[in-house]
């Protein structure tokens, strides 16, 4: 989030804590594009967590 503020981004929600233990904040790009930033603790690239079908 630090970053895109940098960038000259707009932090439309700070990252917060989330009911799943991880955070979440979302931010609009200077073309008005909305992104959301997040960070879950129990996903992990090594076991395809939140990949897909696999790690649904």
């Amino acid at each position: 989030m630090a970053q895109a503020g940098a960038a000259g981004a707009n932090i439309v929600k700070p990252a917060q804590g989330t009911f799943y233990g991880g955070y979440a904040g979302y931010f609009q790009d200077p073309d008005g594009h909305l992104w959301e930033v997040a960070w879950n603790p129990q996903w992990s690239a090594e076991t395809g967590a939140g990949s897909g079908a696999n790690g649904a």
